[in-house]
């Protein structure tokens, strides 16, 4: 059998999940089976998001290679009949087309390698030879049992398959807590914690800003006179300006190509999730930058001089009130710097940008020739 994984996270996953994988299926399975298991990286994803055009490239792809299963996994947001994919079966083919987001953010490598159990075992059952079973000639015997599949990621139900689909079963999630669910699968896909490293300028833009602006009498002045409420505006502000510049000097905005209620789904829970991601990024930002700040006011300040200038003495609560400003006008400092990253900086925090590098490694490999 083969895991057919897209670039990036969905190869990593695959590849953990392979070093246990054939034991832990011979176990389940019984009778003395084994499973020989290869991983395969390559965008089968790319250009289009079509479950059953995926489903049929899946199947062609197997077919070339003579694999008896295919479990593709990939990190994109499959949709079907309005309901979000959370895998995709074709007993009759060996196939199988898992799609990451939908088993949520957390635990994200054990459900996977649980959901890509069942699969297996599943089209890998025996096979009834008339309408014994599942009522269809040549289905698993095993298919009605993958109750248990959909009970473990609840909220996980069976959906609706067209009749010239290559899928002959289908789990998808719906409602909000199937929309909670994708959305954050697809933040944690995105990686954001990969964003502050790529953010050096910026980051430099604002170490310098917060430095100089904590050696100022008049921010010293502001940060006093300032009340909670009004820090937290300037703090909402300046995180809001820096993501809202990130955002449209890399054109991460994703605009829907066709005119499609599901197109335009896709298009806000793309945006939505860049959002998220590159908030949970600007955050951490941040968060290190009052850090800093409260390190740096700590070693320089003196209270006499700040006495002086302010009528106050400096105390725990003088030194986190001036942190605190600090590094939301550090932010807006580190918003104008981030212009100098390069668009690789924050390529990676959109799914539209990884459907372009996806494309771009297609186009360079005529040959379709996967990376393992």
């Amino acid at each position: 059998m083969a895991l057919l994984a897209d670039p990036d996270s969905p190869t990593d996953i695959a590849r953990r999940m392979a070093r246990m994988l054939p034991d832990r299926l011979a176990e389940k399975a019984g009778e003395g089976r084994q499973f020989d298991v290869k991983v395969v990286s390559e965008p089968f994803t790319s250009g289009t998001e079509d479950p059953p055009t995926l489903m049929r490239r899946i199947m062609d792809r197997g077919s070339r290679e003579d694999w008896d299963i295919v479990v593709a996994l990939t990190d994109l947001p499959l949709h079907s009949h309005g309901r979000k994919i959370v895998v995709d079966l074709s007993h009759e083919h060996g196939l199988a087309l898992l799609s990451l987001p939908s088993l949520g953010g957390l635990r994200l490598q054990t459900r996977a390698r649980q959901a890509v159990e069942e699969a297996v075992l599943g089209l890998a059952g025996p096979r009834t030879t008339g309408t014994e079973g599942t009522g269809t000639e040549g289905l698993p015997r095993s298919q009605p049992l993958l109750g248990p599949f959909a009970a473990r990621l609840t909220p996980v139900r069976p959906g609706p398959v067209g009749q010239e689909e290559t899928a002959d079963l289908r789990y998808v999630v719906g409602g909000p807590r199937g929309y909670l669910r994708v959305l954050v699968g697809m933040v944690r896909a995105n990686r954001p914690w990969r964003l502050v490293p790529g953010l050096s300028k910026a980051l430099a833009a604002a170490l310098a800003t917060g430095a100089v602006a904590t050696l100022d009498s008049t921010t010293w002045s502001l940060a006093g006179a300032l009340s909670a409420p009004r820090l937290v505006i300037a703090m909402v502000g300046s995180v809001g300006l820096m993501i809202g510049w990130l955002i449209v000097d890399g054109e991460l905005w994703h605009r829907a190509t066709e005119a499609s209620p599901e197109a335009g789904q896709r298009a806000r829970l793309y945006n939505t999730s860049t959002v998220l991601t590159v908030g949970i990024g600007v955050l951490a930002c941040y968060a290190g930058l009052m850090v800093i700040n409260l390190v740096w006011a700590l070693f320089i300040l003196n209270d006499r001089v700040f006495a002086s200038m302010t009528q106050t003495s400096l105390h725990a609560t003088e030194y986190l009130t001036l942190s605190w400003f600090v590094a939301s006008v550090a932010t807006v400092g580190g918003a104008l710097g981030s212009g100098l990253e390069s668009d690789e900086a924050i390529r990676a925090a959109t799914y539209s940008e990884r459907e372009k590098e996806r494309r771009h490694m297609l186009q360079d490999d005529p040959g379709d020739q996967p990376v393992t």
